[in-house]
């Protein structure tokens, strides 16, 4: 299996544990959305809350050039450990959302 399979699977096996839990407060439904074409995965929020609409993104993840990016990371623990627990090298860990510098000093 190359590389980009191995981590398609991994990246999906961590968003499904997530999207497992369920909110303790409003009507909320966690969807995953996977596309195995672009290399583009999430889990995303909708529903209702005290009246108010709630939607958006909890984790927005993407592969490219054999790295995984996480461009957005809104879990509180973040997911970056199960990430590595699961089998992906730190070194292939992007975190997309810090300035470049960042990302790279990390070694993610």
């Amino acid at each position: 299996m190359d590389t980009n399979t191995v981590y398609r699977n991994i990246v999906k096996q961590v968003i499904q544990k997530y999207a497992s839990f369920r909110p303790s407060h409003g009507e909320i439904r966690l969807d995953t959305v996977f596309d195995d074409t672009q290399n583009r995965y999430a889990l995303m929020q909708v529903g209702w809350e005290r009246g108010r609409r709630v939607r958006g993104n909890l984790i927005y993840v993407t592969i490219q050039d054999g790295k995984v990016w996480v461009e957005y990371d809104g879990m509180e623990t973040g997911i970056t450990q199960d990430l590595i627990n699961r089998g992906i090298p730190e070194t292939d860990i992007i975190l997309a959302f810090l300035p470049q510098s960042q990302a790279v000093k990390t070694g993610y």
